[in-house]
């Protein structure tokens, strides 16, 4: 079965939202590298309108230019793009497409396919959703040392809480953290008095 990964460019505080306005100080050879390893299985990208318009707006442009960054921008150029919107959308960039269905209903499916890799980078609604439908596989964060202190975080206020267990975790020269994260279908448990044990005892 096909495998679901999100990845996020995320500030200390949870932010994900504008991450060109405070991610760039922080892009190294080692974030590169861990960028394209993220994307080198992947053939399918799932996107949220606003993300979508966002890459669309840029990647084609860059591919075209023919500079340093042409190559990436060509192989997202080249993956299937599906589209979630509640309205009719105008999708210009090549091999992209409108879903036709709920995220939970399209992403079901595409896990049944043959294929590589589905990947997201951004769509914050897309991602919360498979994750409130279990169906997101790994979550891939790029954690900044900065507090952003504004802007759209990755996890939203609910009643329910999402565990998650750690896969790896690397650190970067700039400070940042590349950490790999998968749900957690079996969470520690305990309160007080479990934990209390663990406490250091006077000598």
């Amino acid at each position: 079965m096909r495998k679901i990964i999100a990845s996020f460019f995320i500030s200390l505080d949870g932010v994900v939202e504008a991450p060109d306005q405070w991610h760039f100080p922080y892009f190294n050879d080692e974030m590169g590298a861990a960028v394209g390893a993220s994307l080198g299985s992947t053939d399918t990208l799932l996107f949220g309108r606003t993300t979508y318009d966002s890459f669309a707006g840029a990647w084609p442009e860059r591919e075209e230019a023919g500079e340093a960054d042409a190559g990436f921008a060509k192989q997202l150029g080249d993956m299937r793009k599906i589209v979630f919107s509640n309205r009719q959308l105008d999708l210009p960039w090549r091999n992209s497409e409108q879903a036709q269905g709920s995220v939970a209903e399209v992403a079901a499916a595409l896990k049944k396919e043959e294929g590589g890799t589905i990947s997201l980078s951004g769509s914050v609604s897309v991602v919360r959703q498979l994750l409130d439908a279990g169906l997101l596989d790994e979550l891939h964060l790029l954690v900044h040392p900065i507090a952003v202190r504004k802007g759209m975080r990755l996890f939203d206020e609910a009643d329910t809480p999402i565990p998650l267990k750690l896969i790896s975790s690397e650190t970067f020269r700039t400070g940042v953290l590349n950490q790999v994260y998968a749900p957690d279908t079996a969470p520690p448990s305990g309160g007080y008095e479990e934990a209390k044990e663990a406490i250091p005892q006077d000598s």
